[in-house]
This record gives structure tokens, sequence and C-alpha cells, in this order.
């Protein structure tokens, strides 16, 4: 029996990937879910990069603003949000566009990860979470295990990962998979110094549109700073700046570029070991490419 069809859209930040992904669900009667671990918390706009309503161009966009900051939140949690909204649209005789950069989310829907819910031993788990973040990562590396993109921030996946090495298990164990859709994988990318200077000016940009003031507003409204902090990237840096770690506005886009630059990187390192991606030439016509591509893979 036949899978239903999905079309996962992925890629490193600052390449398109949104863009692209309404633009092709407009010419193929779609609709889109998000796979970005940061855009599901309500309020975090500007620093996560989230589509407007404006760029949605009427498509509609499912699992963005679906919990409040501050709220845990994981890919087991995920999973069964991503499986609903899929085969809503399905449904509906639309066709579903899973987009966004958070590649252990995209695999756990394309590949179908099972997750087993084994029970934590809440000592070790409390001594755990009282660790600074550099200390479980530092933990973890000493102990020889390979941390990826999506987890190098993200406080609980670290505790978990750790209570997994510390209690015998393999935290590289290979998830048990259960496909639920057959998949065409896009890969939207640019040459390193294309992806720079495309990083730049989207932060400059969002700068002027009020990233900072969205940071502030969040710590206003009680969101904390450990989980600004924990979110990494945009608003870890902003936090230290209006914290008075770092002394200015040059500082923070110096500092925050960079480590934008070398999530890119390792966004790009985790992506390319997929080798069922089609990767488009975004310098050249990706819709006509991609299109060529979703042709076939629809009418098989």
């Amino acid at each position: 029996m036949s899978l239903p069809k999905l079309i996962v859209i992925l890629g490193p930040t600052a390449c398109g990937k949104s863009g692209l992904g309404v633009t092709l669900a407009k010419k193929y009667g779609g609709e889109i879910v998000s796979a970005d671990s940061r855009q599901v918390y309500r309020g975090l706009d500007l620093g996560t990069g989230k589509i407007t309503a404006e760029e949605m161009e009427g498509i509609p966009h499912h699992l963005l603003d679906v919990v409040d900051p501050g709220e845990q939140f994981s890919v087991a949690r995920f999973q069964p949000m991503a499986y609903e909204a899929i085969d809503g649209i399905l449904g509906r005789g639309r066709v579903p566009f899973l987009v966004g950069g958070t590649g252990l989310y995209v695999r756990a829907v394309a590949e179908g990860y099972v997750f087993h819910a084994a029970p934590p031993d809440p000592a070790l788990r409390s001594e755990l979470e009282s660790l600074p973040i550099e200390a479980l990562r530092e933990r973890l590396t000493s102990a020889g295990v390979e941390l990826d993109e999506d987890c190098y921030h993200n406080r609980p996946r670290l505790v978990r990962l750790l209570e997994k090495h510390l209690s015998g298990e393999d935290p590289h164990a290979e998830a048990e998979r259960q496909p639920r859709y057959e998949v065409l994988t896009l890969g939207v990318g640019y040459p390193r110094e294309t992806v720079c200077r495309r990083i730049d000016d989207r932060l400059i940009a969002r700068l002027e549109a009020g990233m900072i003031e969205e940071v502030a507003s969040l710590r206003k409204n009680g969101v904390s700073d450990a989980f600004l902090e924990g979110l990494g990237l945009e608003y870890r840096y902003i936090l230290r700046y209006l914290t008075g770690t770092l002394p200015d506005e040059a500082a923070l886009v110096d500092e925050l570029g960079r480590a934008i630059k070398r999530f890119a990187k390792r966004q790009v390192s985790w992506f390319k070991k997929d080798q069922e991606v089609h990767w488009l030439d975004m310098e050249g016509d990706p819709v006509e490419e991609a299109s060529r591509l979703i042709n076939g893979f629809l009418c098989r």
C-alpha cells in the first residue's frame, strides 16, 4: 500500500526556505507545516525569522505560535502535532510541505522516528538541570558524545543525552523508524560567502525592525533570562547586550553575526549527511528545478 506524499524543504538559515515554500505551495495547492524549534513559541518573531502574515500570501501555515515562551517543547512533542497537521492537509486534498531548518524535527517526521518514553531518574534529572549549559556540553563532549546543531543550545536535549549516557544507553543509537509518508526532500543553500553576506544583511534588517525591542519586551512580560539564554543565537546575544555583557550594538552585531554563521555551517554539515536531499541551485531557477522534481514525485 503506497504511503501519502510529503514534500520537505530544508536548509541552513537565511537561504530562502520560507519564500520558496510559499511559492511552491501556491503552485501546487499546498499548505505548510513549519519545522522550526523556536518558531513554535508565541512572540518569538524577529529573532527567529518567523514568516509574517503578508509573506504567507494566503498560504495556511501550521505549528507556528503554538506554545508560550518558557514552556518546554521537544521533538517528541512536535512530531505528533506535525503528523496531525500533515494528515489534515492530506485530508483536505491538498499537498503538505514540511519547511524548516531544525534537522531533528524534519527527520523525526520525514523518517518516522519512534520515541520510547523511558522514565527519567528524578534525582539525576534534578542534578543535571542545575548545571550550566556549558557544563552539560563539556561533560558530553569529554565522554565522546558528538553534539549536532539541533542540541548544541538546547538544554532539555543536552540533559536527556547526558541522562542516556550516564544510564548506559547509547546516545547515538539509531532511532527506530516507522515512516508514514513517501518523502521528496528539497535542499536550499548558497556558497559559503553568499550565505555569510545574506546573514549579515538579514541581521541588520531585523535589528532595524526592532529585534532588540522584541527581546526587551519578552523580559518585561516575564520571560526568564535562563529561557532566553537557552534559545541561543539572537536571544542569547541580545540578552547579553541588554544586561551589559556586550558593551554596545557594534559588539552585538559582530558576535551575533559570527555565531549565526557558525550555526549555519553546522546546519549544512547536518543536512549533508542525508544523501536523499535534492539540492537546488538557488542562484539559478530553483522554482523551475523544484517543480520538475515535484511533478515527477506527485505523478508516480
